[in-house]
C-alpha cells in the first residue's frame, strides 16, 4: 500500500513483438506479465501499434530481453507484432485496475470513425481505463507492406482530418464531417461507455514538429514524447516542455491544461538497451531518477523495459516501492 502519493504515474510498455530470433511472447505470457505489472503497482500498461517492419528501420528488437541459447544464435532481420487493439481488448478483460494505453495508434491503419468505435468499446470493457494514444505513423515500409502506401503521402494532413472525426465522436458522440481524405457524415457513436466522459486522448509528437505540436495543443488531453532509444534523463525535458508550452499558447490554450507524458528506456539486471542512455542503477537510484522527471513536469512515464520479462518487472517494482515511500 502506498504511504504517500506517487509523484508521477509509472507505466510499462509490454513487449508484444518478436525478439531477435523471431519469437514473440505467447498470449499467456503477455497476460502473465500484465497481471504481474498490475499487482506490482504499475499505473499503466502500454502497447505499440505497429504491424511488421524490418530491423533496419526499427529499434523495437533491440534489447528484447531474450538471450540466445547456444543453438539459437542466428538473428532474423524483421520484427513482427501481435495486433495492438486485439491484444488490448484481451488485456482489458484480463486486468482490473491498471490503465491501458496505445503508444501510439496510427490513425492511417483504420478508418477513423471505426477507430473511435473500437476505442469506445475497449473503454467499456476495461471499465473506463483506456488512454487513447494517437499518431500519424513513422515507418513507411509497414505502410507499404500492409497496403497503406498511398496514405504515407501527406500523412499529417490525413492525421488532422482523422482527429476531426475521432475527437468529436469520443467526446460528444456525434460528428458530421466530410474532408479530402476521410468522411463521417451524420455519424453517431452508439452505444456509449459511461466511464469518465470517454478515454483521455493522447497525441504522440515525438519529433516535436510544429504541425504535430499544434494538433496536440488543439485536440489532446495528453502530450507524449519518446526518448526511449536515446537519452532517458530529465535534462531532455525542458526544451520539449518549452515547445509544448509555446504550441499551447499559440493555440490560445493554458499549457497547464495539457498533461505531459514521456516514454523512457530502462535497462536492469546488467542488461543494455542498444546505445541508449537508460534509467538504471539500484532501486533507490531509479526512484530518484523518476522523481527528477516529475520535478520537470512529467506526470506519467511509460517505461520501455529491458529485460521485458517477469524478472525485469519484479526488479523495477522494487524501485516503485522506494518511490512510494518518498
Amino acid at each position: 500500500m502506498r504511504k504517500i502519493k506517487r509523484p508521477l504515474e509509472v507505466g510499462l510498455v509490454l513487449q508484444h513483438w518478436t525478439n531477435g530470433r523471431g519469437v514473440a511472447p505467447a498470449w499467456k505470457d503477455l497476460e502473465e506479465r500484465a497481471l504481474l505489472a498490475e499487482s506490482a503497482g504499475f499505473d499503466s500498461i502500454w502497447l505499440v501499434d505497429h504491424l511488421d517492419f524490418s530491423r533496419a528501420q526499427s529499434s523495437l528488437s533491440r534489447g528484447s530481453g531474450e538471450r540466445a541459447r547456444p543453438d539459437e544464435t542466428e538473428r532474423v532481420d524483421w520484427v513482427g507484432l501481435w495486433e495492438c487493439w486485439t491484444t488490448l481488448s484481451a488485456l482489458a478483460s484480463a486486468t482490473s485496475t491498471v490503465q491501458l494505453g496505445t503508444l501510439v495508434t496510427c490513425t492511417a491503419y483504420r478508418n477513423p470513425a471505426l477507430l473511435a468505435k473500437m476505442a469506445e468499446t475497449v473503454h467499456e470493457i476495461s471499465g473506463g481505463r483506456l488512454i487513447l494514444g494517437l499518431g500519424a505513423g513513422d515507418h513507411q515500409s509497414e505502410f507499404q507492406t500492409f497496403g497503406y502506401g498511398d496514405q504515407w503521402d501527406r500523412k499529417v494532413s490525413r492525421f488532422e482530418e482523422a482527429l476531426q472525426i475521432i475527437c468529436p465522436l469520443l467526446r460528444d458522440g456525434y460528428v458530421d464531417f466530410t474532408g479530402r481524405y476521410y468522411s463521417a457524415p451524420d455519424c453517431s457513436l452508439r452505444p456509449r461507455a459511461n466511464w469518465n466522459g470517454g478515454p483521455a486522448i493522447m497525441i504522440g509528437a515525438r519529433e516535436g514538429g510544429p504541425r504535430m505540436l499544434r494538433l496536440c495543443a488543439e485536440y489532446a488531453d495528453v502530450w507524449n514524447g519518446w526518448v526511449a532509444y536515446g537519452r532517458s534523463r530529465p535534462d531532455v525535458v525542458p526544451p520539449m516542455r518549452d515547445a509544448v508550452d509555446s504550441a499551447c499558447r499559440s493555440a490560445g490554450r493554458d499549457p497547464a491544461t495539457l498533461a505531459r507524458t514521456l516514454t523512457v528506456g530502462a535497462a536492469l539486471l546488467g542488461r543494455r538497451l542498444g546505445n541508449a542512455k537508460t534509467i538504471d542503477g539500484t532501486p533507490e537510484e531509479i526512484a530518484a531518477q523518476l522523481r527528477s522527471f516529475a520535478d520537470e513536469g512529467i506526470g506519467h512515464v511509460q517505461i520501455y523495459l529491458h529485460p521485458n520479462r517477469p524478472e525485469g518487472i519484479n526488479e523495477l517494482a522494487k524501485a516503485l516501492e522506494v518511490l512510494d515511500r518518498g
